[in-house]
């Protein structure tokens, strides 16, 4: 089923974000971005992976917009681009927003449940009966 977006949020861009997101080392490199600019090379340094492999990451992530490359002499520096996390915590809000509604009214109506259990009346004992002969 394709869908045509999510409110002002064109589909393709956040199907883009959410596979981009969806790999552990992706998202070790967007946090590291978080703190500055850096090279293919400065990125794979704490990866156990080889340049060539942090590179595809990166045209992932370049793909979904969440980094851009830039040029600095001789440097070409990738940077964290964050219009695409933005537009898919907004998306990822109309829906928090429903289920915090969902929970409230559970918890209203677990509230009530408990209310109407407090103690309940003890039943009053039949003295058995004697069968008449």
């Amino acid at each position: 089923m394709q869908s045509s977006g999510y409110g002002r949020i064109p589909a393709d861009r956040l199907n883009a974000t959410f596979a981009a997101l969806a790999d552990p080392t992706r998202r070790a490199i967007l946090a590291r971005l978080a703190s500055g600019e850096a090279t293919v090379n400065e990125l794979a340094e704490p990866f156990a992976m080889s340049q060539p492999a942090i590179s595809k990451h990166l045209k992932v992530l370049e793909a979904a917009g969440l980094v851009s490359t830039g040029q600095d002499a001789q440097r070409r520096p990738r940077r964290l681009e964050a219009q695409p996390l933005a537009q898919a915590t907004e998306w990822l809000e109309r829906y928090r927003a429903l289920w915090e509604g969902n929970f409230q009214r559970l918890d209203g109506l677990l509230r009530e449940l408990q209310a109407g259990k407090k103690k309940p009346t003890p039943k009053p004992k039949l003295k058995p009966t004697r069968a008449k002969r």
